[in-house]
């Protein structure tokens, strides 16, 4: 492409990216009204480029628009774009590259819109999903502000045998389809991690007897839930507890509430899958 045309480029990444103009001068050392030139058919000074091209976090290529055709560059690319952001803003930029992925298996001009400006479009009490659902794999992804996640699997022909071998889910869903246990649970994850507690501490809490509490902590301990260790008091050995939270238990609450509560609202929705998950 022509020089001049970079700064189109540099308009387009700015705008991508929610970066002003005085953000982009700042960060670059020049001023406003230079980063205007550019973005109007101006080019930047060529030591700039790579100062541009890092702010950015793309190659100087990349803003001539020549194609990234080299796996390792782009993923380089995106680690370094993760690994700049700042670390409160670090999820908001991966999940941002989770919606370039799920939009790329579509292709359509739609999909150009970022995930900032697209979240905009969406009620922020709506469930809105994606979902692509083929024999190479399939993804889920929840794109609404009130429950965002994303989901990629690809193809696995030993599914079954990873999934269900050796596994007594039926005994599981019998444990967690105690009210006490499920109360447990929720209430631990509203705790700060690395509290000790007794079992008084869910006696209290959700109103059940001493020897119910004993219960639910023996199938807390037997998921690994919860630790145990010993300490001496008042001249006597007691146990107290540690509440270990895992990802495991909130994904679990995701897909449960997606089959109890069928979604039925989906952007950006493929399903041309022939193959059983399980074979």
């Amino acid at each position: 492409m022509s020089i001049k045309a970079i700064g189109k480029q540099i308009a387009k990444l700015r705008k991508e990216h929610g970066i002003t103009q005085e953000d982009l001068a700042s960060n670059v050392g020049v001023s406003t009204q230079a980063v205007s030139k550019w973005e109007n058919g101006g080019v930047p000074d060529v030591e700039l480029l790579p100062k541009i091209a890092d702010f950015f976090s793309v190659s100087v290529d990349f803003l001539f628009e020549r194609n990234i055709t080299d796996n390792k560059e782009l993923h380089s690319a995106i680690n370094k774009k993760i690994n700049t952001t700042a670390q409160e803003s670090r999820f908001e930029e991966a999940f941002e590259l989770c919606w370039d992925i799920e939009r790329s298996f579509f292709g359509s001009a739609e999909a150009e819109k970022n995930f900032e400006e697209f979240k905009n479009l969406i009620p922020s009490h709506e469930r809105l999903f994606s979902s692509v659902i083929t024999d190479i794999g399939f993804t889920r992804m929840g794109i609404a502000d009130n429950l965002r996640y994303f989901f990629l699997m690809p193809e696995n022909e030993n599914l079954q045998k990873a999934l269900l071998e050796d596994i007594d889910y039926v005994t599981f869903f019998k444990d967690f389809s105690n009210k006490h246990l499920f109360d447990a649970c929720v209430f631990l994850n509203t705790r700060n991690a690395g509290k000790a507690f007794t079992e008084n501490l869910l006696v209290k809490k959700l109103n059940i007897t001493f020897e119910t509490a004993k219960e639910v902590i023996s199938t807390l301990e037997k998921y690994q839930f919860i630790s145990s260790t010993y300490i001496e008091m008042d001249d006597e050995i007691q146990t107290v507890y540690n509440f270990q939270p895992t990802p495991s238990f909130i994904a679990f609450l995701i897909f449960a509430k997606e089959i109890i509560v069928r979604p039925n609202n989906f952007c950006y929705y493929c399903t041309e899958r022939k193959t059983p998950f399980f074979r």
